[in-house]
């Protein structure tokens, strides 16, 4: 059964103190409905993806239904999806398969997040759910055993406070540096890129373009990051709505700017020994989806994936078979993933300049493909794409990802 995207929305990502999370969906769904041609009384069922509102609001139950209420939704299955940082997505991917499994013809996926509190220590502490909390001592040893071998420089750790993750990160960043000669200078590639490709995205929470220099001499997290490498607290919200061949053609869709989804997949962790071949989780989800899709590496136009940090696009670019595993770095710093390289990755900033609003992250990924391959991105467009891959993983089980989510899409 052929799945089509028929409208996209989304709100700038960035700090909305005066927006809720009510009013960001609302934003972002009313684009996707006038994106789509279509009203509300045509979504049959609706997936809505949020993370953080229980824990900052105290909104522990239902916020999907609730903000989609306030907007006035009602009647439909409506769900609630949390899956960290690859929440958005699996909304899109439970859209996809409620038409797929023939129980209607189309649906709203949705995301929305509001982080940006006046408690900022409890907005970070956030991130501490991504991994079991029951093993926490345990998780940052494995971690460190990771990243052990690497000489640390000192002063290269902040004494600000920030998300452990980063220390997953630049854990994962010291094992590639002693294994296979990642340099900081590569991951600063990665960044300045990102962040250039940024100042053409309007909805863009950073828009100032840096150079590699400037993101190397830029105040650190922890080494071998710096503050510009790593994806900001943000804001924001973002919707797709999906339709099958019948209701495409019966509710007046445009066909011309619908985009098919040719495969997504949903894949979850293990606690296995850290692995960076094609035995990754990463590396076999892209197998599968290509092979679901029935394409290749090769046949990809452009690229949406998760870069909380630099080293998640580079590790991207290799599990998704651009590149062979060990040279995501070189590979970038050759400017193969820039706009008019090889293959341009995240041209809409990425996670890194962009912004993370965890729910929406995932559906601002697709917003950027979708634009892409209908030719809407002005200054920012990739050329003549053909077929868009987007990766999004969240958490942390045992040393990878705990959740991820890859599609690909097509004109």
């Amino acid at each position: 059964m052929n799945i089509y995207i028929v409208g996209v929305g989304m709100t700038p990502f960035g700090k909305f103190y005066d927006m809720s999370v009510k009013d960001l969906t609302r934003v972002a769904v009313e684009a996707a409905l006038q994106d789509a041609g279509c009203e509300k009384q045509d979504i049959e069922a609706a997936f809505f993806a949020q993370t953080t509102q229980g824990v900052l609001e105290g909104q522990v139950f239902i916020p999907g239904p609730i903000a989609l209420n306030a907007m006035g939704f009602s009647g439909i299955p409506m769900l609630t999806v949390e899956n960290a940082c690859a929440s958005g997505s699996t909304a899109m991917w439970e859209a996809i398969n409620y038409i797929r499994s023939g129980a209607g013809d189309v649906a709203l996926a949705a995301g929305a997040e509001k982080m940006n509190v006046e408690d900022k220590a409890k907005a970070l502490a956030i991130f501490e759910g991504g991994w079991d909390i029951s093993t926490v001592d345990q998780n940052l040893e494995r971690m460190k055993e990771i990243g052990a071998g690497v000489e640390v420089p000192e002063g290269s750790t902040t004494q600000d406070p920030y998300s452990r993750f980063m220390d997953v990160y630049a854990a994962w960043c010291r094992y590639h540096m002693k294994t296979y000669g990642l340099t900081q200078r590569q991951l600063a590639a990665v960044c300045a890129k990102n962040h250039q490709h940024s100042v053409h995205n309007e909805r863009a929470f950073f828009r100032k373009p840096f150079t590699v220099e400037e993101v190397l001499a830029a105040k650190p997290i922890v080494y071998p990051l710096t503050v510009p490498m790593c994806a900001p607290v943000t804001d924001g919200a973002a919707a797709a709505i999906l339709c099958n061949e019948h209701a495409l053609s019966t509710h007046g869709f445009d066909r011309k700017r619908a985009i098919q989804v040719y495969a997504s997949t949903l894949s979850s962790g293990r606690n296995a020994p850290y692995e960076t071949n094609e035995k990754s989780v990463m590396a076999m989800a892209a197998r599968k989806t290509y092979e679901a899709a029935g394409l290749g590496p090769e046949d990809m136009s452009v690229a949406e994936v998760h870069d909380a940090t630099p080293f998640g696009e580079i590790s991207a670019t290799e599990a998704l078979g651009f590149c062979p595993i060990g040279e995501g770095g070189a590979y970038a710093e050759r400017g193969e993933t820039t706009i008019g390289g090889r293959i341009p990755v995240n041209p809409s900033g990425g996670l890194e300049s962009k912004g993370h609003p965890i729910g929406a992250t995932g559906l601002g990924q697709i917003f950027e493909l979708v634009s892409q391959l209908r030719g809407e991105c002005g200054p920012r467009q990739v050329d003549h794409p053909r077929f868009g891959i987007q990766e999004n993983g969240g958490g942390l089980i045992g040393t990878e990802a705990g959740t991820l989510v890859i599609t690909i899409l097509g004109k």
